[in-house]
């Protein structure tokens, strides 16, 4: 127990006791944003004006630097998960544009700067160089409310953070080159040891983090604290990484985002974690920590602070709004876009703080424009924080406005638990598939058969709905659990299906079975055959060896006349949301019509998609088409049809069976499309030979119990 004078003494201001110092900060990151929330003002504010009045230039409530580690870890939180968030595939679409704005708002700050320092601050070359250099970077400081808007995947929001990356890394070069100019070290040997040092650095974050973080989650599937202290281990290697390579460690944090970016999808729980401790812990002691930096008493030390103060945020603020509305100019974009671009890139706060803090050691510039520069930092993330959450509010509102309607009616996805075992990942299924603008839950089904056992069964039902229900929960999606008696799963799951009107049901594959029970499903069908016979909706029937996040490509094969089916937009349109969830390339197997009509699908979504044709010229013979590409890092997806619809053929019956043996190690998905009640027949089938099915259907399973027989018995000699 502490005695109470070294209590009393650990209460004088400022703090130096890490207890009371975490307390007063978690009740700022508390009450700030509820209070500030009655005068719609961005919480950002209130917690950068907060870190004002507790640093040691306000109230001076904690010691100074006291919170630094968790500041830093703050930032280097911000940069990994903008690069985290950024769709990559809407990255590579817009990357040129990304490139033009990243050299815009880079060279318009730089060159504005250069004139103004020169010409009406009257410094020297070399502080010139430095103040101008801080022009030019920017920090996504407003990133958490585009973050909070829904708006990170936009394409304003998307060439901000990749112009981010190359104005940040173009100023740290040239701090780097101060730096060496300082120290008498800029000669050949410097530039090449520069230049080795990034490339090995860049390639070991950019090809080395994917590969072990694949490996990782494959070897470790189901502790997520475990995926966690992963992800945030990486991020921190590669922030020390980059700083033995010789740039800053924020440019570490942001390329390990961009590694493990396809790794993490964004309905995950991971990903749901990675937010929260960020957007509820390191965020906010960053903002704070830029708060602290501020000092309002340069304000009344003469005209000269104030003078270069105001010259130094004019600057600042100009140059990045003729960026941001040369940009707009270019690209047709609209003022909305523009005035997101511009409150993305116009704070200034920790590279341009490191900028002058490194002048002002090295004496090239003095207390004045250090001074200014807090000003300056202070009104930019102020100014940037208005109007990023003005202008993403209108942004999130005309885009949802304008989304294209790709698969009409309501949505309800139901998940027959029939293996607790392998729940999770069927679960995962459904929360990648489902569509977020949506609040319905997705219905997880246990069915009991009415039998002596039923009482126990139903007890050990409500266990494994726990379960799921704590999995959903933990990225952030409802689930409606449902638990029925009925003679038979395949009534329970049907009847389950017209009362709830579900849209997509998905089913665990079928585990192979005993020799009895092929007999048995022979005469009377198997699980899956009568679900198929029962259910018109869309049905998956999947089989996960590893998780999907895994996934490198994603292979679609579709038969001949798949475009034709009922379902067919609304299985194209879950298979582009596995895309785009998973940033998996997608390669369509299938006849040329088929592609035809996949891709103008797929144009008319306005997807940033990656995705190529694989001609499917002997569909009899998948295994052999398919041979020599697909691994087990791919997720393979089997589009088939019920018998007696459009796109059924004969060997569609097999063909599950048989790339599940040629693939052992390969997700796969058999998707069969939604159908009508009346059902669609296959072309060349008359209404008066439809009486003839039936026979022809126990004809055709009793050839096929036949050689089952047959193969028996030969097995037994």
């Amino acid at each position: 127990m502490m005695h109470p004078l070294s209590l009393a003494m650990s209460l004088t201001l400022p703090l130096k006791d890490p207890v009371p110092i975490f307390s007063l900060v978690l009740f700022i990151v508390l009450l700030a944003p509820i209070v500030l929330r009655k005068f719609r003002i961005p919480s950002i504010i209130g917690l950068i004006l907060a870190g004002v009045a507790i640093g040691d230039h306000g109230f001076d409530l904690i010691e100074k630097g006291s919170i630094d580690l968790f500041g830093r870890a703050g930032l280097l939180y911000i940069m990994f998960l903008a690069g985290l968030e950024l769709d990559m595939n809407e990255f590579k679409k817009n990357r040129y544009r990304s490139g033009i704005f990243g050299l815009l708002t880079f060279c318009i700050p730089f060159c504005l700067g250069m004139l103004v320092c020169s010409y009406v601050l009257h410094f020297n070359f070399i502080a010139s160089l430095l103040t101008a250099s801080m022009f030019s970077t920017h920090t996504l400081v407003a990133y958490p409310i585009a973050s909070r808007l829904g708006i990170t995947k936009s394409e304003a929001v998307t060439i901000t953070v990749g112009g981010t990356i190359i104005t940040d890394s173009a100023v740290l070069l040239i701090l780097a080159v101060i730096t060496g100019y300082g120290k008498g070290q800029l000669g050949q040997g410097f530039w090449i040891q520069l230049g080795v040092s990034i490339a090995i650095f860049a390639a070991a974050v950019l090809w080395g983090f994917p590969w072990l973080g694949r490996w990782f989650f494959k070897k470790i599937k189901d502790d997520k604290v475990t995926h966690f202290i992963f992800v945030f281990a990486l991020v921190f290697l590669a922030a020390f990484l980059a700083e033995l390579a010789g740039v800053d460690a924020i440019i570490g944090a942001f390329l390990a985002g961009l590694a493990l970016n396809r790794l993490i999808p964004t309905t995950s729980s991971l990903m749901s974690r990675i937010e929260f401790v960020g957007n509820a812990i390191f965020i906010p002691f960053f903002l704070i920590s830029v708060g602290m930096l501020v000092d309002l008493h340069i304000l009344l030390r003469g005209p000269e602070a104030l003078i270069i103060a105001g010259v130094l945020t004019a600057v600042a603020l100009g140059g990045k709004w003729a960026a941001a509305w040369i940009t707009q100019q270019l690209f047709r974009y609209t003022p909305t876009q523009r005035n997101v671009i511009f409150g993305l890139s116009s704070a200034h706060a920790a590279a341009t703080i490191a900028v002058i803090l490194i002048g002002y050691n090295m004496k090239i510039v003095d207390e004045n424009v250090l001074n200014g520069t807090i000003i300056l930092i202070l009104i930019t993330c102020m100014v940037a924080s208005f109007v990023a959450s003005n202008a993403g509010t209108r942004l999130a509102v005309s885009e949802a406005e304008g989304q294209p309607d790709l698969d009409k009616g309501p949505e309800k996805i139901l998940l027959p638990v029939l293996s607790p075992s392998r729940a999770e990942g069927l679960l995962d299924f459904a929360v990648m598939i489902k569509e977020s603008s949506l609040e319905t839950p997705i219905v997880s089904l246990v069915v009991v058969k009415d039998d002596d056992e039923a009482r126990e069964k139903i007890v050990l039902s409500h266990r494994v709905q726990e379960q799921t229900v704590a999995r959903a929960s933990a990225t952030e999606n409802e689930v409606q659990t449902i638990t029925r008696i009925d003679l038979n799963v395949v009534d329970g799951i049907a009847r389950t299906v017209k009362e709830l009107a579900i849209t997509d049901v998905v089913l665990d594959w079928e585990e192979k079975a005993s020799t009895t029970e092929r007999l048995w499903g022979t005469l009377f069908g198997t699980t899956q055959e009568n679900i198929l016979g029962s259910v018109r909706e869309t049905i998956y029937s999947c089989l996960f060896h590893v998780p999907l996040n895994t996934t490198a490509k994603i292979y679609v094969v579709a038969f001949r006349n798949a475009e034709y089916e009922v379902g067919f937009s609304h299985w194209m349109h879950k298979v582009l949301r596995l895309c785009k969830e998973t940033g998996s390339r997608l390669v369509l197997c299938c006849a040329q019509p088929t592609f035809v009509a996949c891709d103008a699908f797929i144009q008319g979504a306005q997807l940033a998609l990656e995705y190529s044709h694989e001609l499917l010229k002997d569909p009899e013979n998948l295994t052999g088409a398919l041979d020599g590409t697909v691994s087990g890092n791919d997720l393979l997806i089997l589009v088939s049809a019920r018998k007696g619809t459009l796109s059924y053929h004969h060997y569609a019956d097999n063909a599950p069976a048989r790339l599940q043996r040629h693939f052992p190690a390969t997700n796969l998905i058999v998707i069969y499309p939604e159908q009508n009640e009346a059902e669609a027949f296959e072309p060349g089938i008359r209404s008066e030979d439809l009486i003839l099915t039936p026979i022809q259907e126990q004809i055709e399973n009793f050839n096929r119990l036949g050689k089952m027989v047959k193969r028996f018995f030969k097995g037994r000699k």
